[in-house]
């Protein structure tokens, strides 16, 4: 038995590799229980010194080893468990290694495998050493041709990366495929799948005129599922092309779904590969989240090609910089999509909940951690959510134009290479023309700031004298914090509800309806200027830094930003930090005295349903209650049966007071017209659904025949759902037959 600990691998200890792989030639011939390889690749030695050559590789057979085709004697290479070491090797030369292994024994599910009769690959992040002996790191890029050989009767797809350049038939009912990858990438995003699918084509025009053809690779009889992913996809190629100017640069894109594949999506270059869970759907099957949820990983896979393939990252130290700069393109284009303020609440409304708590518990670890014992555990929260915010903040620094610029610097000085944050943030310091060392700490420190702000208004001198002080509690990685340049996004709302202008004291310039401010020490004033009355401040607009914050703000003030704020987000924030704080201070006794009151909290939602202005997805989050986990974490002592029971008593105070303008909505966004997945269409069947869950609680006899009709009619998921809720809420003693009906209806869909 095994007693020692393994040893971490830190950054600090990162060495350039010795040798790389310019050329990689693979002949796989599949068999579920033997597959055997055949890898020619070019090697070439880096730098001075003669280094042995050491190759990773785990539970492999090897079958032949040769340099420039002479076969290597046992004597001239050492043989162990996880490493294959040749101690003399040339400056340059052709490294020819033949293995076997079992895919169907392949039960790590790392390199290829079998399951369900088909072959996969998944080699993210150190798989490939379960196929050949190579330098399994993400720093050695090289060009892949692939051959692949199979039974043609089991494995009719033979699939891999980049271009498909030939393929054929031979004797004994096989066939092969030959492909090739013009563009050098790390293993980890080599790719193969051979097995049986149906097939969904397209094709895509690029702004420079190519042709690119599309396919879509899935289970047999769920083709007409994916048309929505592909819909998708065509829309992510066209947004990336007209916002990052990236476009799509091989002939053939390809994905693969299938209902086995135990990885969620992987970004292998031209060739991704999905669970059938975040590619297909259908009304009958699918709610509007999911579909939503397909638009963005389909997105977000695709995005890679630029942001994690054709430009890598040196080590997986590195791997927020793939990761979290494109869940930030991903989350971008659901912008463009689905409506910025309503992406954003989602956002971050996810952030708070997955990556807060991974920063307030033991397992708390910086944006870029410094040592590691596997990488498997640093897919994180942390790495992809709070990645994303960081690159959120440096846009917000240095101004959407310098962004652009960056951008634009990093994709034509970084292609072809594996790069680190470092290289990434100077692309930003050249285009802003500043100092970015600062913001650096972001990625070196864990834990969320807490930012403070305090207010005082000299009545004189029409002076705001406006105050944010800054502090990240110790996490057990790190006991002591340093100050992080922190962007604040500030606007002034008046007494009447309009905008004020932001102008600093010493500005000559006229004020603008907002501005970002910079906390970059442990505390700093800004003394904003112009004023003839005490504004209320909204701050942190857009969530413009991942921090907790806090204020001295009134009732009055969070009311009227919760009524009339121009920026979406901070009004649903005021929102939902009135509505909390009552919902707190009613379920808990002990709570502040002098909290909102479930009188103000009713107040919030009449606000919003006499604002017809506002976009539908935007009200029907408006009009949804902190979620009981969240009325738990702002009080002392939990009850839950209290928490539920005030929840209930304000959606039914807000049913009551507004039953008209309720069911004006409810009527108002019905449709006659087909189901369609459109953001527009899921924003109205929303806000439709918001309002039949508050009108749910007026009873059983009003809101239970609502609810029961509305099911009844549904002719998609999202509706029957809603239904089925709604019916449940109201405490209609119909809800066990219609859940009986809803089993029966739905279950062979």
């Amino acid at each position: 038995m095994r007693t020692e600990e393994p040893l971490p691998i830190r950054l600090a200890d990162y060495q350039p590799p010795a040798y790389t792989i310019e050329d990689n030639n693979l002949d796989v011939r599949v068999d579920p229980d033997r597959t055997i390889v055949k890898a020619k690749s070019r090697v070439r030695r880096l730098g001075a010194g003669k280094a042995a050559l050491e190759l990773d590789g785990e539970d492999l057979e090897l079958l032949a080893l040769a340099i420039d085709g002479e076969p290597l004697a046992t004597s001239a290479y050492k043989l162990s468990a996880d490493k294959l070491v040749i101690a003399s090797p040339p400056d340059s030369f052709d490294l020819e290694i033949e293995t076997a292994f079992s895919p169907r024994e392949n039960t790590a599910l790392s390199g290829i495998y079998l399951s369900n009769d088909r072959i996969f690959s998944q080699c993210e992040a150190e798989g490939f050493r379960r196929i050949t002996y190579f330098l399994d790191r993400p720093d050695v890029l090289a060009r892949y041709t692939v051959r692949i050989e199979a039974d043609e009767n089991a494995f009719p797809s033979l699939l891999s990366n980049g271009n498909l350049v030939d393929s054929g038939e031979l004797d004994g009912g096989r066939h092969w495929a030959l492909w090739r990858d013009p563009f050098p990438k790390p293993c980890y995003l080599f790719a193969l799948v051979a097995g049986s699918f149906d097939l969904l084509q397209d094709s895509f025009a690029t702004r420079s005129g190519k042709a690119v053809s599309l396919r879509l690779y899935v289970d047999p009889g769920d083709a007409a599922r994916a048309e929505y992913a592909l819909d998708s996809l065509k829309r992510a190629m066209r947004w990336d092309e007209e916002t990052f100017g990236r476009e799509y640069d091989l002939d053939l894109f390809m994905i693969v779904a299938v209902r086995d594949f135990n990885f969620g999506a992987m970004e292998n270059k031209g060739l991704n590969i999905f669970n059938s869970s975040l590619l297909l759907a259908d009304p009958e099957t699918a709610t509007d989240a999911d579909f939503e949820a397909i638009e963005s990983v389909v997105a977000h896979e695709y995005f890679h090609n630029w942001t994690g393939n054709r430009i890598t990252c040196r080590d997986w130290f590195q791997l927020c910089l793939k990761e979290g700069l494109t869940v930030f393109r991903d989350q971008e284009f659901s912008a463009a999509q689905r409506g910025s303020a309503l992406q954003r609440i989602k956002d971050v409304k996810r952030l708070r909940s997955r990556q807060f708590a991974e920063d307030a518990g033991p397992l708390a670890h910086p944006v870029r951690p410094s040592r590691y014992v596997k990488i498997d555990n640093f897919y994180t929260a942390t790495v992809y959510e709070k990645g994303a915010e960081l690159i959120r903040m440096l846009r917000e620094i240095i101004g959407e134009d310098a962004f652009k610029r960056g951008m634009d610097i990093y994709f034509e000085r970084c292609d072809g290479t594996a790069a680190t944050v470092e290289d990434f943030a100077a692309c930003f310091e050249k285009a802003a023309g500043r100092d970015l060392s600062a913001f650096m700490r972001w990625y070196e420190q864990s834990g969320t700031p807490r930012v403070r702000f305090s207010e005082r208004f000299d009545a004189a001198s029409g002076v705001l004298h406006l105050t944010a002080r800054q502090l990240t509690p110790p996490t057990p990685d790190q006991p002591r914090k340093r100050a992080l340049p922190i962007p604040i996004r500030v606007g002034l709302i008046g007494a009447d509800g309009a905008s004020r202008p932001v102008r600093l004291d010493g500005e000559n310039e006229p004020g603008t309806e907002e501005r970002t401010l910079v906390l970059d020490g442990d505390e700093t004033t800004w003394r904003l200027v112009g004023l003839d009355a005490p504004p209320t401040v909204s701050a942190l607009r857009g969530f413009s830094a991942p921090v907790i914050a806090a204020s001295d703000a009134s009732l009055a003030d969070k009311m009227r930003l919760a009524g009339f704020d121009s920026d979406a987000f901070n009004r649903w924030e005021s929102g939902q930090s009135v509505t909390r704080a009552a919902l707190a201070a009613a379920a808990d006794p002990g709570f502040d005295d002098r909290a909102p009151t479930m009188a103000d909290a009713a107040g919030v939602f009449g606000a919003v349903l006499r604002d017809t202005s506002l976009e539908p997805g935007f009200a029907a989050l408006a009009l949804s209650p902190p979620d009981e986990g969240e009325i738990a974490q702002a009080v002392s002592v939990v009850d839950p049966a209290a928490i539920r029971a005030t929840r209930q008593d304000l959606m039914r105070t807000v049913a009551q007071n507004h039953r008209l303008e309720l069911k004006a909505i409810y009527d108002t966004h019905a449709s006659a017209k087909p189901f369609s997945p459109d953001a527009a269409s899921a924003g109205r069947r929303a806000l439709r659904n918001a309002a039949l869950r508050l009108l749910a609680e007026l009873g059983p006899e009003e809101g239970g025949r609502l609810a029961l009709e509305h099911g009844a009619q549904a002719d998609n998921m999202t509706d029957a759902v809603a239904g089925l809720v709604a019916l449940d809420a109201s405490g209609s003693p119909a809800f066990d037959g219609a859940l009986s009906e809803f089993h029966t209806r739905w279950r062979a869909a």
